[in-house]
């Protein structure tokens, strides 16, 4: 490259914020361009000879979005009207369909990582592209590896996975081949160092009374950001992810739309990214500069929501015809944005968008923000298929049972059962009574914000054991339920009774544009919500058999009651989607012995796990300054820091037991590394921009006001800008070299799917044997941890695990095998992944605290 990759590491290690010196994110230009390698082939030479036949104004077109309420999607390009194609639809969210009718509401991402089960994760993303498919959506709006977890009281950590990398890596994978070979184009977000809600935003953070100019600054450095938070994304490509969405926050100090390290370097430039790159909605912070920097489609269009004015559209027409943008960058947008489509078979069955997502009436605006053409909007198609099932099993085998002194299971023997919370009764408003589920009423099932989905029917943890009571008991059975978080007196009388009190609480937390309770997004503590402690002091107090269940988004804090004697079993249920309450009473009377495993630790105070989330200013009016200094998040900030939490990372307890022997360590035979060499091909060039002659408005073609089209209104270009710098001079803002189109070094670890081939290349082979010795079958999660050996990395971090299931007596041999990446440390200097010469062991075991087994490894290279 034209700017060499040493300069640029050099500049990207420095990333220390002070008002005085804040990080920088050096230059990467130019953006590199698509080149069809390996799955890509087909849909890239399909993409090539569709977008060498359109016109400038059409390649526009299906790289901007047609504006905020303009369409029936929350996000819709442009089409090619001449060819038969209608625009792309872009829909969330990562659980379900949102704002549509006759759709399911699926487990959170949170609640899958728990299951421990890749194919799981498949199943639901398979039947979440389903049924985006059949709604007319061409790219769902998920999964998500960002925010990975750095803070357990992030707002939004529940919609992704869990703190680890591998662990959200695989799941995130397998979620994308799922959507994917459903046919709809998954979108893996949120594109990169998204980690808190609070000053996400500088408007939104202005709304809550912050007087800040621009977003929260992540200040990352070279060798964190590869050895955690990219680690996931490389996986994401790996599968073949058609898109990927850039963030609101800053990354050193640059936009995460306009980043050209982020976006041209790291994603397409060493990881081979060969989809395209879409904005979050509002996340568009410029025309020439973020298109230079690696933007590939503006979303929803529009400068600000519901403004008649776009960064690109007209504006991106001008700016190839005048050459501040080559045709080159152009072109390129729009054969990755068609490449995706072609990947995942668009073309062979796409129908256009049944539903509205501004009105659930049956007619309505077809352009909703300016209440035009009045058509009939959601033809109530019903695609929810036999999905409940699979959620139903998410649902019970995520459930994580944290402490069981024999309250579990149920036997129907119980002669009162009581119910007591309101977490496990009905939102009196109705389960989608509060808009993106912005409230904490009833009992919670997924978080709030842009990540939700209606449910289509909600069945309550109250509903589900009194139907099991009274359908499946022998009749003797009483039940009953308050569910008045403020009857105190009314749980203590009904608990005094009781055979068995059933509690349930929970804590919420969601997206940063809804408050609930003060709480901005992000948790503003760690504590149950709606007086949850008190309602389990209350039980315990008054019954010596108190089972609780938690519905939460990540841990909250319990040293001051998980060890009560009167309290025999701990649930947590996560946020399970619309078949909560059967999948726990699945749980509850053992006809699905208990198999998840938390996904993040739980810690006795909040300092356990680091530094604390960002919720003042500290940058002036500028931005905010948060800094990323290590790879040191959840388990391994407790490993390093010596700190014993209550629950571990990877813990879960079984109504059987298993035990762990016999570990076997083998090296296989593999090739050497190399550093990637050589250059790309010169960008490739699809046609002529033509003169502004051949773009003005269609005469055929009525106006809807505010609709964002690529035409122009005069051969004067100028005059056909709404772009207030168009008479700068070119040379004073475009970047060196980011217009260059001749061949470009590769980067030294950089390959066509996620990086150099010889990174995934398997170096070890270790097995284990896992031995049911309990009386009844279950499963069990068998987990592999890596120590690197050297004085900065972690103890240990997870590398393998699977979810197995055994019959009592069996024993299972299970194999696991690392890669190289798997064994090495992000060389900054190199560039490069290498493997230390620090020793290695391994552990395998069922929690990351509870590892019997251990072996070196040998050297490998």
């Amino acid at each position: 490259m034209k700017l060499e990759w040493l300069e640029a590491t050099v500049l990207a290690a420095a990333t220390v914020a002070s008002a005085k010196d804040l990080a920088y994110s050096p230059p990467f230009y130019p953006s590199p361009w698509a080149t069809g390698e390996g799955e890509w082939a087909e849909a890239y030479k399909k993409a090539v000879d569709f977008v060498s036949g359109l016109t400038l104004a059409e390649k526009v077109n299906i790289t901007t979005g047609a504006g905020w309420e303009q369409e029936r999607c929350v996000g819709e390009t442009g089409g090619v009207p001449r060819l038969g194609m209608w625009g792309m639809c872009m829909q969330d969210s990562p659980l379900g369909v949102r704002n549509a009718d006759y759709s399911s509401a699926f487990p959170a991402g949170v609640n899958v990582a728990a299951t421990w089960d890749r194919r799981l994760a498949y199943q639901r993303g398979t039947a979440m592209g389903e049924e985006h498919r059949d709604k007319g959506v061409d790219v769902q709006l998920g999964p998500v590896a960002g925010p990975l977890g750095k803070n357990p009281d992030g707002g939004r950590g529940w919609e992704g996975f869990s703190p680890d990398p591998v662990l959200t890596g695989v799941m995130m994978a397998e979620t994308i081949k799922g959507i994917q070979d459903a046919g709809v184009i998954a979108c893996a977000k949120h594109f990169i160092m998204n980690e808190q809600e609070h000053f996400r935003q500088a408007g939104e953070a202005q709304g809550y009374g912050f007087n800040i100019s621009q977003s929260l600054s992540s200040n990352v450095d070279d060798k964190t950001m590869h050895e955690l938070y990219l680690w996931p994304f490389v996986d994401s490509v790996r599968a073949g992810v058609g898109s990927v969405m850039c963030s609101y926050n800053q990354i050193n100090n640059s936009y995460g739309c306009s980043n050209s390290y982020t976006l041209n370097k790291l994603l397409k430039g060493e990881l081979g990214f060969q989809g395209f790159v879409m904005s979050d909605w509002g996340a568009h912070h410029s025309g020439v500069g973020d298109a230079l920097a690696g933007l590939d489609m503006s979303m929803p269009g529009d400068v600000i929501l519901g403004s008649p004015y776009s960064f690109w559209g007209t504006n991106l027409t001008v700016s190839v015809l005048n050459s501040t943008i080559p045709e080159w960058r152009l072109d390129d947008m729009a054969v990755r944005i068609m490449a995706a489509y072609y990947k995942v078979g668009r073309d062979r069955h796409r129908t256009p968008p049944n539903f509205s997502s501004w009105t659930r009436d049956e007619y309505g605006y077809e352009h909703f923000i300016v209440q035009e053409n009045y058509v009939k909007l959601n033809e109530r198609v019903n695609v929810q298929r036999d999905h409940a099932n699979v959620i139903r099993k998410i649902g019970s085998d995520s459930i994580v049972m944290l402490k069981n002194n024999g309250g579990l299971p149920l036997t129907h023997q119980e002669r009162l059962v009581a119910i007591l919370g309101e977490d496990a009764g009905s939102n009196a408003y109705g389960a989608n009574g509060c808009s993106d589920r912005g409230c904490d009423n009833g009992t919670l099932a997924m978080g709030w914000g842009s990540g939700t989905a209606n449910f289509p029917y909600l069945i309550t943890p109250e509903q589900a054991i009194q139907n099991e009571v009274l359908n499946y008991g022998n009749g003797d059975t009483n039940v009953f339920a308050v569910t008045d978080n403020g009857a105190l007196s009314q749980m203590a009388a009904l608990a005094s009774t009781a055979s068995v009190a059933l509690v349930f609480v929970n804590a919420d937390s969601g997206e940063g544009y809804i408050s609930v309770d003060g709480n901005e997004g992000d948790r503003k503590n760690m504590t149950l919500w709606k007086n949850g402690e008190e309602l389990i002091k209350t039980a315990t107090a008054n019954c010596n058999n108190t089972i609780v269940i938690m519905h939460t988004p990540n841990a909250v804090l319990v040293d001051s009651w998980y060890d009560n004697e009167n309290i025999t079993a701990i649930l947590w249920a996560g946020m399970p989607g619309q078949e909560s309450g059967r999948s726990l009473v699945d749980v509850l009377y053992g006809r699905t012995n208990p198999g998840g495993k938390t996904p993040f630790t739980w810690g006795k105070e909040r300092k356990d796990w680091g530094s604390p989330l960002l919720t003042k200013p500290n940058n002036g009016h500028g931005a905010p300054q948060d800094d990323f200094t290590d790879v040191l998040i959840d388990y391994r900030r407790f490993d390093k820091d010596n700190v014993e939490p209550i629950f571990e990372f990877g813990f879960g307890l079984s109504y059987t037991k298993f035990e762990f022997s016999d570990i076997q360590v083998k090296a296989l035979n593999h090739g050497e590394y190399n550093a990637t060499v050589g250059k790309t091909k010169p960008a490739p060039s699809l046609g002529k921009p033509g003169n502004a002659s051949d773009h003005l408005f269609p005469s055929n073609i009525n106006r809807v006001r505010q609709y964002l089209y690529p035409y122009l209104n005069s051969t004067d270009l100028k005059a056909s800008a709404n772009d207030p710098d168009y008479g700068m001079n070119a040379s004073a803002y475009i970047p060196p070299h980011a217009t260059d189109s001749d061949p470009q070094d590769l980067l030294p670890a950089s390959g066509p799917s996620g990086g150099n081939p010889g990174l995934f290349e398997d170096l070890i082979e270790v097995t284990a044997t896992v031995t049911n010795t309990g009386s009844v079958t279950g499963d069990e999660v068998p987990q592999l941890y890596v120590s690197l050996g050297g004085a900065d990395d972690p103890v240990k971090v997870l590398r393998a695990f699977d979810r197995v299931t055994i019959a009592p007596g069996q024993k299972l041999r299970w194999t696991a095998t690392l890669n190289r990446r798997d064994l090495s440390n992000w060389d900054v200097p190199s560039q490069n992944w290498i493997i230390s010469d620090a020793p290695k062991k391994v552990w395998v075991g069922n929690s990351s605290r509870k590892l019997p087994l251990s072996a070196d490894l040998p050297k490998v290279q």
